[in-house]
This record gives C-alpha cells, sequence and structure tokens, in this order.
C-alpha cells in the first residue's frame, strides 16, 4: 500500500471529527437534519483550516441514506459508493481550469441529474483563481441551478470573487485553530500511532503551525522522520530555528544594552548556518515569550516551555524593563518588514539590534522614556547609599560684597545659616525700591535696614538706578542686588528640591530649565518635549508646587521652547538691555 501524508491519512470523515469550527458544522448540520439544504455555498479562510475536509462530509452527508446528527453513516449503499470516486461529486480545481470553456462545459455537465444519490455536488476549490468570463459563465447557472446540483465554492481570498457570485451564495468563514486544540488533535493522532513525545515539542509544532492542522501535520510528519521519539531538540533542528540558548543570551544582551554581547551572539547564530530571517524571527518569537512571562500570571502553561527554558525567560523578564521589551519588539518589526527590500539584510539586523541595544543614542519618545526610567533607577541607588551628585545646573550668581559694604552686615548673612551653594540675600536685605511691590509685612520689615545702610552705600545705590548706569549692571554692588530675580529664585528653589525625598528624576530634570518673569508668573522653559510633559505630569507638578510654596511663588509654568521661540527670546532680551530707557513690547 503506498504511503499516505499525515493529514490525507487522518483527514475527518464526520462533523464531529472537524478541529473547531464548531459555528460551520452546526450551520450544515441543522440544514441537513431540516432537509434545508441550499445550492451554493462559500467557503472562506485561512489554508488548512478544514473547508475541503467539510464539503466532502457535507456531500457525503447529503446523499446519505441514514445520517447520524448531520454527519454520513458511513455504512449505507449511498456513503459507501460515495467513498471511492464517485461521478456524484465532482472536485474542480480552478487554478488550473480557470477559463470559460471549463466553466461552459461545466453548465453543460449540470444538467444531468445524479447516479445513485440525491444530489450532485460539485466543490470548486480556489475559486478566486477563475477568470471574468469564466466568473460570467457559471453566475447564471449558480443563480438558479437544477434542483439536483450543488455547489461549493472554496477560496482564501473572498475579496477578488465578485459581488454578484457572493450575493449569490450563503458564506461561511472558518477561523484559525487555536494552538491549544491542535496541540490536542497532535497528541491524539501520536498515541494513535504509538510514538512516543515530548509535550513541549508537540507544543512547539502546534505554534510552527500557525493555526492550520494541515501544516502542522506536515511539519509534525517531518520531525518523526528524524527521530523515534518527538523531542523539542528535534523539532527545533528540523525548523532551522536557532538553539533556544543562543537566542536566550542574544535577546538578554539586547535588553540590557550590552551591544557587543549581542553582535557576538549574532555573529554565532549566522556562523551556525541560520538566515537572517530566522534569526529575526526567532527573536520577535522570543521577546514576545518574554512579554507573556512578565505580563501573565499562567505564563508557563501558556509558553509550555521545558522548565529550564521558562526559567531562563522568567529571569530574562524579572529584570527587563517593559518599555525596553515593547521598544525592542516595534524596532524588530519594522526591520522584519524591511528586509524583504534589503540588498544587505545582514546589515539590516546588525543596525536593528544596535537600535535596540542603545536606547541612549535614539532621540525618539520611546528612548527618551527609557534614559528617564534609567535616571530614575540610578537615582534611587544613590538615596539608598550614595550622597547626592553636586549641582551642575546654572544657579543665582555669587553674592560678591561690595567695597564700600560695612562690616556690620555680616552679621545678618550669618543668622541665616546659607547651605554650601550661595543663597540670595534674605527678605531683610531688601533695598528700598522694591518695597512698593512687597507685602505690607516686608515693608515693614526692610524699614530698620534702611537705617543702617551708610551715606556710601546710599550713594552707589544712586548711581546704579540711574539711566547712564543701567548697560553696566554688574557694576552695581551685589549686596544691594534684589533677590527676587528668576535665577535667584529658581536657585534657592533647586537647592531646596534636592534635600526632598523621591525627588531625584525632578531635580535632574530641572537642572536644565531657563527661569524667567511674565508678569507675576515664573516661566520655566526647556527645549526638550519630553522634559516638559514629564515635569508638567501631576506627580512631579506637586512636589514642585510644594517647594515654590515655601519661597512665596504661587504662580510657575513649565513650558516647551522650540529652537525658533529660543532664539526670538534672546533677540528680545538683548532689545530690552540695548534700549533699556525706553519700554519694549513686542506684540
Amino acid at each position: 500500500m503506498a504511503h499516505l501524508s499525515l493529514y490525507r491519512k487522518y483527514r475527518p470523515a464526520t462533523f464531529d471529527k472537524i478541529v473547531r469550527q464548531e459555528h460551520v458544522v452546526r450551520v450544515l448540520t441543522n440544514q441537513i437534519e431540516r432537509g434545508e439544504v441550499g445550492h451554493a455555498y462559500l467557503f472562506t479562510g485561512p489554508r488548512g483550516t478544514g473547508k475541503t475536509s467539510v464539503a466532502r462530509i457535507f456531500a457525503r452527508a447529503v446523499n446519505c441514506e441514514h445520517p447520524v446528527n448531520g454527519s454520513p453513516c458511513g455504512t449505507c449503499a449511498a456513503c459507501l459508493a460515495l467513498a471511492k470516486n464517485s461521478l456524484d461529486i465532482s472536485e474542480i480545481d480552478a487554478a488550473s481550469n480557470n477559463g470559460v470553456g471549463e466553466m461552459r462545459d461545466l453548465r453543460e455537465k449540470v444538467q444531468y441529474p445524479p447516479v445513485s444519490g440525491r444530489y450532485k455536488v460539485y466543490i470548486i476549490d480556489e475559486v478566486h483563481m477563475l477568470t471574468d468570463s469564466a466568473f460570467n459563465a457559471l453566475l447564471k447557472t449558480l443563480e438558479e441551478p437544477p434542483a439536483h446540483a450543488i455547489f461549493i465554492l472554496a477560496t482564501t481570498e473572498p475579496h477578488k470573487i465578485p459581488a454578484t457570485i457572493l450575493s449569490r451564495c450563503m458564506r461561511l468563514d472558518f477561523k484559525l485553530i487555536p494552538e491549544e486544540d491542535l496541540e490536542k488533535h497532535l497528541a491524539g493522532i501520536l498515541d494513535e500511532m504509538g510514538r512516543p513525545y515530548e509535550r513541549e515539542a508537540v507544543a512547539a509544532i502546534a505554534r510552527a503551525g500557525a493555526g492550520s492542522d494541515r501544516d502542522m501535520l506536515s511539519i509534525a510528519e517531518m520531525c518523526l522522520a528524524y527521530s523515534e521519539k518527538l523531542t523539542y531538540k528535534g523539532v527545533t533542528s528540523v525548523l532551522g530555528s536557532a538553539d533556544f540558548m543562543t537566542n536566550a543570551g542574544l535577546v538578554a544582551a539586547i535588553l540590557s544594552g550590552d551591544m557587543p554581547s549581542a553582535l557576538g551572539a549574532t555573529e554565532d547564530a549566522l556562523a551556525a548556518g541560520k538566515s537572517v530571517g530566522v534569526l529575526l524571527k526567532d527573536i520577535l518569537g522570543f521577546l514576545n515569550e518574554v512579554s507573556i512571562a512578565k505580563m501573565c500570571r499562567n505564563a508557563e502553561q501558556l509558553l509550555a516551555l521545558p522548565r529550564e527554558f521558562f526559567d531562563e525567560v522568567r529571569r530574562i523578564a524579572e529584570g527587563a524593563d517593559g518599555r525596553a521589551v515593547l521598544r525592542a519588539t516595534e524596532i524588530f518589526t519594522k526591520t522584519e518588514n524591511e528586509l524583504r527590500f534589503s540588498s544587505s539584510p545582514r546589515i539590516s539586523l546588525e543596525t536593528a539590534i544596535m537600535r535596540a541595544a542603545m536606547p541612549q543614542t535614539d532621540l525618539d519618545a520611546d528612548a527618551l522614556l527609557l534614559r528617564v526610567a534609567a535616571l530614575e533607577k540610578q537615582v534611587a541607588e544613590l538615596a539608598a547609599g550614595a550622597p547626592a551628585p553636586a549641582v551642575s545646573a546654572p544657579a543665582a550668581p555669587p553674592v560678591r560684597p561690595a567695597p564700600s559694604a560695612p562690616a556690620e552686615r555680616r552679621p545678618v548673612r550669618e543668622r541665616e545659616e546659607l547651605p554650601p551653594l550661595p543663597e540670595p540675600p534674605p527678605e531683610d536685605d531688601l533695598p528700598p525700591w522694591d518695597e512698593p511691590v512687597r507685602p505690607a509685612p516686608v515693608q515693614k520689615k526692610a524699614a530698620p535696614v534702611r537705617e543702617t545702610v551708610p551715606a556710601a552705600e546710599e550713594e552707589a545705590i544712586k548711581t546704579a538706578l540711574s539711566p547712564a548706569a543701567a548697560p553696566a549692571p554688574m557694576q552695581t554692588p551685589a549686596a544691594s542686588a534684589p533677590d527676587d530675580s528668576p535665577e535667584a529664585v529658581f536657585g534657592l528653589f533647586l537647592r531646596r528640591l534636592r534635600k526632598l525625598p523621591k525627588s531625584g528624576v525632578a531635580y535632574a530634570l530641572c537642572r536644565d530649565l531657563a527661569p524667567s518673569r511674565e508678569g507675576d508668573v515664573l516661566v520655566l522653559t526647556t527645549d526638550v518635549r519630553t522634559v516638559c510633559d514629564t515635569l508638567n505630569s501631576e506627580r512631579h507638578r506637586s512636589v514642585m508646587q510644594e517647594v515654590f510654596a515655601e519661597l512665596g511663588v504661587s504662580k510657575f509654568e513649565v513650558r516647551f521652547l522650540s529652537a525658533q521661540r529660543a532664539e526670538e527670546k534672546d533677540g528680545v532680551e538683548q532689545l530690552k538691555k540695548d534700549f533699556s530707557d525706553y519700554p519694549v513690547e513686542v506684540k
């Protein structure tokens, strides 16, 4: 007896043997039991999901003398006659018989009555391959066929069929078969054959089948020919996949940012004979397993990997950042699409690996988020065991004592107990010109200070306020400079923010802000969109608002300033400085 492939040897003979597709089976069995069989059906769906098998079972069931639950009994004369080649069931391959001549010939044959059964069934496979003329020749017969004729059209691409054909058929859509059902089907066949197998090997074959029962059985037949026992290692060898631990080391290096190790693992896999496309597919598959292990509680049941393999996947998932896994998956998915048009696929793969392993060199939003997350981790580690780094952001200019300033003002500064970094003068030392804009309590405080200012210092203050001295503000004594300038207030804000617990990220992001005033609003600008969005989030803004409230600042804003707007703002500031005697207003 000639050898039969597994998908032919174990083809279902009754509806209850069909894997999944319950919605299709229920419609057809109910019609058979009620005697309401239609004249034209359209079976659509992916390959290997049971379209032809269901069509053959249906053709025998409508001619069966004693159907059992809508399925052929297999024992009556009609079932025995139709089990072999019969004139009452005709299968036509539209891919090779797609001309108008074949359809005209079919239109003539359909007039003849059945030989032994009640119906003549015509199964036209891959019907979308017919030409427009062939569809037109079939149209009238399909609309009003003889009472003894049933047409079953099967296709994987229903969008290529004319609407006039679709409207004359009862359409039944077949779905991809879940992996769990494929595993049960394959395990049952292996048990019937008496072949030993590993559960992980069956799961790997079911995943490789990708929802197609025929594809799964074809892969299983190759694996059974490879070794007597179906093992996971044998399945990966037959499928041409890279070694599991090689994939694990490669993905772990990518997610940890170890680019040399990632490129080394890539070189080892390609040197072992794996193609670029297969390796890229393995990387995407492993990233998917890492995502499942990180997000799902029942990941071990979903992945169905050997214990040591699952432990490795879980270890990588626990040490990886979720955003890094998602970003790497998006990069390699895009590379897989671009690989078809690349003349150097290996370079494309290695470039994708470098991009995924080095988010610090990327300027997209995902890479910036990863860098912020890494910064949060470093700040947490520093807060736990190491002192905070020194402030490198621009702070308030140091206060220089004027040559004419008397020595008796020094105790006032000592009473403030300044932190290591310079701090603006206290409110008690405000010059007289700031008193009108201060609240009443501040004016009362400032009065004694005026009494202690010597005549030489008052003369220096008047000179600094004169229009002639405006272009040279650096000559004004530092002790007389107002302490409510944006730079001074912001410098004090940074020093207080640094002392707060769990504020390391906000402090690090605020260091690069540029302070300015717009009326009574303190405006903090940045040219990085991500920094602006992060500081305006509820978490960081509440911390900043608390610190500013301690400093007496009730209104502040963090704004994104593009490069062009920054240049315009610098120009306006320069105009105001050059023409200080005149009010400059930009609208």
